[in-house]
């Protein structure tokens, strides 16, 4: 049987208090693998974008997309198995989208920027596994009031249910490699050992299981 290859680069994708940063924490301390998370802290442009989303938007969108690169490149020179808070591709297929049909992104911003992804994306390989944390919009705000991050108490619900749409639309057509996708209404994977053991064997089953 022909050795298999070991995964380098495991994604978590999901919306905004989905639950990306504590399975990404969780998943690396299993499996040890190197966790990469956004860094909202230093991000110079988030708290103006709260303020003024369209004189804003760009900027950030941007600065996500040179820091999210940034991170690929690294997984990919590198030789440790890599799990990831957030990919490029939710960058460019939900939350720029989202800001363009929210009249908050101008048509020539949006489309300079998603040229500069295409282009960006021929430069990168997919995720060997991306895990997708799908939950509904009840569940989203409960998790972000749980949080109390002050820079999104101001999100609005039309912004959180319109992600919701992209994402779902973006996974039922993703054909970039393995998908897993986590029923994060019911899979409670934080509180109950149960829980995250399903996630484990799923995850364990689509990279390590005999295809």
């Amino acid at each position: 049987m022909a050795k298999l290859k070991k995964p380098k680069h495991i994604a978590i994708a999901g919306n905004i208090g989905a639950g990306k940063t504590t399975l990404t924490e969780m998943l690396s301390k299993h499996y040890k693998w190197i966790p990469q998370f956004e860094d909202v802290d230093q991000n110079p442009y988030l708290n103006d974008f709260y303020e003024d989303m369209p004189r804003w938007s760009f900027n950030l969108q941007i600065f996500f997309l040179n820091s999210r690169l940034n991170q690929l490149l690294e997984i990919q020179s590198g030789t440790e198995t890599v799990i990831q808070d957030r990919t490029i591709f939710e960058d460019a297929q939900i939350f720029a989208p989202n800001l363009h049909d929210m009249g908050l992104m101008g048509k020539r911003d949006f489309d300079n920027y998603y040229n500069f992804f295409e282009t960006l994306k021929k430069m990168v390989k997919p995720p060997d596994l991306l895990i997708y944390l799908k939950a509904s919009v009840p569940t989203l705000v409960g998790q972000i009031q749980k949080r109390g991050r002050e820079y999104e108490e101001n999100i609005r619900l039309d912004y959180l249910r319109k992600l919701n749409d992209l994402y779902n639309n973006w996974i039922e057509n993703y054909k970039d490699g393995a998908l897993l996708i986590i029923d994060a209404d019911n899979n409670k994977f934080a509180e109950n050992e149960e829980h995250f053991g399903e996630i484990i064997s799923k995850v364990d089953a689509t990279l390590f299981g005999l295809f």
